[in-house]
């Protein structure tokens, strides 16, 4: 069934709004995406996309953000016109969830809307006043709403089921590569250990937003003193660091290779290093310790050994699956440790395990795109009389 998907998002520079819009184009939904910049927008071209830019945001400026959602929603219909009216309207985040409503009134107010909240901003979790309006705010807008997309348990269970106000059916969409020709993949990865003499790498690539890994991955790679490199490839959230160009400039043997595109050089990345930084303290004790991010998905799937702090939901994916390496604390100490009983024999286990995973674990395939298409269609409401409801019904008997 063909429908009409009206996504609202976020950041048009974020890839993971490319990668569930080719979700959708996938399943077989028509998609128009009106969304604000960060950035270079990552949909500015892809065919059969029609992209409508709302305004412009900053990382880290909320206020600035809540003027610039102020403002499109006082322009949003004459944005929107021209478009045909959606059959399911997605808000990315709480700042689209504040439009949904209004970009519902510009067609037809009986038009489902499906919250995706990948995220829980601290914001969210403040238990001050600030907190308290939030998620009044987050009650109001989200109270229309017919379904909520969400990427890990752990944010239904410490979030969205005691704390959010909000009462909705979850559909639980992983973080996992999208991958629309399975035969395409390597039916299994190659290990790759290190020549002798060169080090082992550590990849941290996708959002950059933590200081703090990167503080424990600078002094970690200044402690091992060649022996270990860290490899950083993505967007960088520059707000949340005092210098991030010359912190990495400065450190001896950490590389920052820039973004890349993603799915399509997913393979070539992940190729090149042994292990994958699946550790995030960006909200640290809060939504860090309950997501399942991008990279786990990414590296698992070319066969990266991750490494986690047990503590967390991705300490538990991993300790479920008996894969990848676990850690109780993320300190400079611990890696060092860690790193200094590395051989080629223990990478080689660790490989094996990571390897022998089945790779539906991993990737979104053509089913998992035409299922939750299905789903949207299933929340367009019945727009037929009683009269033509009991004519079809008895048709069908």
């Amino acid at each position: 069934m063909s429908i009409h998907v009206l996504y609202l998002a976020h950041d048009l520079a974020d890839a993971a709004i490319r990668r569930r819009v080719l979700t959708l184009k996938a399943g077989g939904a028509d998609v128009t995406v009106a969304g604000f910049t960060r950035g270079r927008n990552l949909l500015e071209g892809e065919p059969d996309v029609r992209t409508i830019v709302l305004g412009e945001t900053s990382d880290g400026k909320f206020a600035q953000r809540i003027g610039a959602i102020v403002k499109a929603s006082f322009g949003l219909k004459s944005r929107l016109a021209g478009v045909a009216r959606p059959d399911v309207i997605i808000a990315r985040n709480l700042e689209t969830l504040a439009l949904s409503g209004r970009a519902a009134g510009v067609f037809d107010q009986n038009i489902p809307v499906v919250y995706e909240c990948l995220d829980i901003h601290r914001l969210l979790l403040d238990n001050g006043w600030k907190g308290r309006l939030t998620r009044a705010f987050q009650r109001h807008f989200g109270s229309r709403a017919k379904l909520l997309i969400t990427s890990s348990p752990a944010f239904v269970e410490n979030f969205f089921k005691p704390k959010s106000g909000l009462s909705l059916p979850v559909l639980l969409l992983e973080n996992k590569v999208l991958s629309l020709d399975p035969d395409a993949l390597p039916v299994q990865p190659a290990p790759r250990p290190p020549e002798p003499g060169q080090p082992w790498r550590i990849g941290w690539f996708g959002a950059i937003r933590c200081a703090k890994s990167l503080a424990i991955l600078t002094d970690f790679a200044r402690r091992m003193d060649g022996k270990v490199e860290i490899v950083l490839r993505g967007r960088p959230a520059y707000s949340e660091f005092n210098d991030f160009d010359r912190i990495v400039t400065d450190a001896p043997h950490v590389t920052f290779h820039g973004a890349y595109q993603n799915p399509e050089d997913l393979a070539r990345i992940y190729d090149e290093v042994q292990f994958n930084w699946a550790i995030d303290f960006f909200e640290e004790g809060q939504n860090s310790e309950w997501l399942l991010p991008n990279r786990l998905y990414e590296g698992g799937l070319y066969g990266a050994v991750p490494i986690a702090l047990k503590s967390t939901e991705t300490g538990h994916f991993l300790a479920r699956r008996d894969i990848g390496v676990t850690i109780d604390k993320a300190t400079p100490e611990a890696l060092e440790a860690l790193f200094d009983g590395m051989t080629a024999e223990v990478y080689g286990e660790h490989f094996a395990r990571i390897a022998a995973v089945e790779r539906g674990q991993w990737i979104t395939g053509p089913a998992d795109c035409r299922s939750l298409v299905a789903k949207l269609a299933s929340l367009k409401p019945d727009l037929r009389s009683p009269a033509e409801m009991q004519a079809a019904s008895t048709m069908q008997s």
